[in-house]
């Protein structure tokens, strides 16, 4: 039936499995899903007609219909914690245990927030420039913020002040940040910092001072990763991987392939690195050396027999599976974006890579083979960022379209659109625990979703 010859349509809500929720419902052919709303108004409510979100009317949306239109909805649970950042969300970061949330801000400031009344816990101050990146410490005990004057800070996340002055030594911003692995030294001291500057440092934050630097790069450092084996990976414009050893500072190895910056690197084994010693139980560590223990028993089960493997995306539009420790050639050349890839991620099992585009996609590959297995499109404008849940079955991603989008891996298909952001959506982050999603973007609001 032509739907500009009928003034109704006959709608039968469903949820996402195909079960009916209600008697059908006769709606105007000009209906919103501002009008849907007001049907259920318990929760927010997404809608969905052959699997797009419903954003228009009917008429707009749904041009031909069949006898009864099929409308799936799901509640949409989210907080906007407030007051918030006055300037946009560049960084957000939960600690190791999923108990705290961080963010920073291009209204230079830090802030720490109680995760069960959604209000800032701190405002941590100090910087003088827009906080560009946060990085808990394994241990939870460190939150360290880098910003784009170039100095980091440390801070007692307990407390909310700072722990000492600013660590200052870098010429240009700081764009990224990664802590040595627990399961090698417990209580957590030292961390590296990658910079524009072309140079990586390591710092220790009980002396607080630069220990070592790690020049060589010709371009500026993107991205960098302090390995399970002791090693540090840095990424850089120069289009190279360099590897370096920890005690002295030495290059060990350089991984040349890419043809322009290296935007971004993943370990497989980034998820126990990131988590230490906590897992979906809760356990509380009675020592330093109890930490260090157990976190190296994750570490080893997680590795297995196999080298710890990474992943690198570039400006040139393609990826690279390595074996640092193996060779230093490339393993897989992973091709198939038609832009730059500006984020990869191992999944928490080691399983699989994701990676984020500017071509409006995110890509799934065998972690293993770095074989391609699926792209994810949906998105409308650039993919920023991406993040996994803990168990390794959903896939999350936050665009310059203002919307995050839910990717189921089994089924290869949407599994719940999130919009909500007033504007681009430049940091995500999945709880270590696997409950909590955090999203901040230009409109300076940080959203917590639950569900």
């Amino acid at each position: 039936m032509d739907m500009e010859t009928v003034n109704i349509v006959m709608c039968q809500f469903t949820d996402r499995e195909g079960t009916i929720l209600e008697a059908p419902l006769y709606l105007p052919q000009d209906a919103d899903p501002q009008q849907l709303q007001q049907i259920e108004e318990k929760l927010p409510y997404f809608f969905y007609i052959s699997d797009r979100s419903f954003l228009f009317r009917l008429k707009l949306t749904y041009r031909k219909i069949k006898k009864v239109l099929s409308i799936v909805y799901q509640p949409q649970v989210a907080f906007r914690i407030r007051p918030g950042h006055k300037e946009p969300v560049l960084s957000v970061a939960f600690s190791p245990d999923g108990r705290h949330l961080a963010s920073g801000s291009g209204d230079i400031s830090v802030r720490l927030w109680d995760l069960n009344t959604q209000t800032p816990l701190f405002t941590c101050r100090g910087h003088k420039n827009w906080v560009l990146c946060i990085a808990w410490s394994p241990d939870g005990k460190h939150l360290v913020s880098g910003s784009k004057a170039g100095e980091l800070q440390c801070w007692d996340p307990q407390k909310g002040k700072p722990s000492g002055s600013p660590l200052v030594g870098h010429k240009q911003w700081i764009t990224a940040i990664s802590w040595e692995p627990v399961h090698l030294n417990a209580p957590c001291r030292r961390f590296v910092s990658a910079s524009e500057d072309q140079d990586a440092r390591i710092w220790d934050v009980s002396l607080r001072k630069c220990v070592i630097c790690l020049t060589g790069h010709k371009g500026g450092i993107t991205c960098v990763k302090w390995g399970g084996d002791g090693v540090i990976y840095t990424g850089s414009k120069d289009c190279t991987i360099k590897v370096w050893e920890t005690s002295q500072g030495k290059l060990i190895r350089e991984l040349k392939g890419h043809g322009n910056w290296v935007n971004s690197i993943t370990l497989s084994t980034d998820y126990v690195l990131r988590t230490g010693a906590f897992d979906h139980t809760g356990k509380v560590y009675s020592s330093p050396e109890e930490m260090k223990k157990v976190a190296l028993e994750r570490y080893n089960k997680m590795k297995g027999n196999g080298p710890e493997r990474l992943v690198s995306g570039s400006d040139d539009f393609t990826l690279f599976l390595w074996e640092p420790a193996v060779s230093k050639h490339h393993k897989t050349h992973m091709t198939g974006h038609q832009k730059l890839v500006n984020h990869v991620y191992f999944s928490p099992d080691g399983q699989w890579v994701a990676s984020a585009s500017f071509d409006g996609s995110v890509k799934l590959w065998n972690g293993v083979t770095g074989k391609f297995v699926a792209a994810f499109r949906g998105h409308v404008g650039c993919v920023y960022q991406i993040s996994w849940s803990a168990d390794s079955r959903l896939l999350l991603s936050g665009s310059e379209d203002s919307t995050l989008k839910v990717w189921d891996i089994r089924t290869r298909k949407l599994k719940q659109d999130l919009p909500g952001h007033a504007g681009e959506v430049y940091a995500i982050d999945w709880s270590p625990d696997g409950e909590k999603v955090a999203s901040g973007g230009k409109d300076g609001v940080l959203k917590l979703w639950m569900g």
